[in-house]
């Protein structure tokens, strides 16, 4: 089989294996939820958002989304063809390219799936990082828009990490996990170029520490 051929096979035959793998993982896993109510209350709403999670907490985020439909921010690297794929079986869509650039195609496309119903979902630190950084794309989007930003991020008890930049977090079968909502962060349609950067500091901090709580919520009070 030719290389370009033995990739498309790989391509064609993982996606559906990978879900499988997740649909059964996540089974294992005795979920809690904090501050899950924010998040309801705005979906009832029936409000369209913007859902932030660092790239590393991907993995089993789409089982926590109870919106109507969203539309996922993909990279055009290699990796997001297969991630692509495998949001599909999900049942969301999915924006090819990145936030970096006020204007690029994939900006306009996620402001027209906004107004045709969607929330979006973006991983402001990716596609390649750095980690835990939130690149300003987000809070621009957010601004044309109006839609609010809603951090989010998760850990379980027993985990790997693998050591990708993203250090995607892979959890442990038959353990404890805990997803942990933020409040949504608003940015004045007027913003000046100042307020705006300070908004992006505001949703990194609130995305590190809801990461710091998930990471720590099975700790023993006292223990860090």
């Amino acid at each position: 089989m030719k290389p370009k051929a033995l990739r498309r096979s790989v391509l064609n035959a993982t996606p559906p294996l990978i879900y499988a793998f997740l649909v059964v993982l996540q089974r294992t896993i005795r979920w809690t939820e904090v501050n899950a109510g924010t998040a309801r209350s705005l979906w009832q709403s029936q409000e369209r958002l913007i859902i932030a999670f660092w790239h590393g907490r991907m993995l089993l985020a789409p089982f926590f989304y109870r919106g109507r439909g969203l539309k996922v921010l993909i990279s055009n690297h290699a990796d997001g063809e297969l991630i692509h794929r495998v949001m599909r079986r999900f049942g969301f869509g999915s924006v090819r390219g990145s936030t970096r650039k006020r204007g690029t195609r994939a900006f306009r496309e996620m402001v027209r799936s906004w107004r045709e119903g969607y929330d979006i979902v973006i991983t402001p630190d990716g596609p390649r990082g750095p980690r835990y950084v939130v690149q300003p794309g987000i809070v621009e989007l957010a601004r044309c828009t109006q839609a609010p930003i809603l951090p989010v991020s998760y850990s379980t008890r027993h985990r790997w990490t693998s050591p990708s930049w993203d250090g995607l977090l892979v959890p442990r079968p038959f353990t404890q996990g805990v997803f942990v909502w933020g409040h949504p962060l608003r940015v004045d349609p007027q913003a000046s170029p100042h307020e705006r950067e300070r908004m992006r500091r505001l949703l990194e901090d609130r995305l590190r520490r809801l990461t710091e709580e998930a990471d720590h919520y099975f700790l023993p009070i006292g223990v860090d």
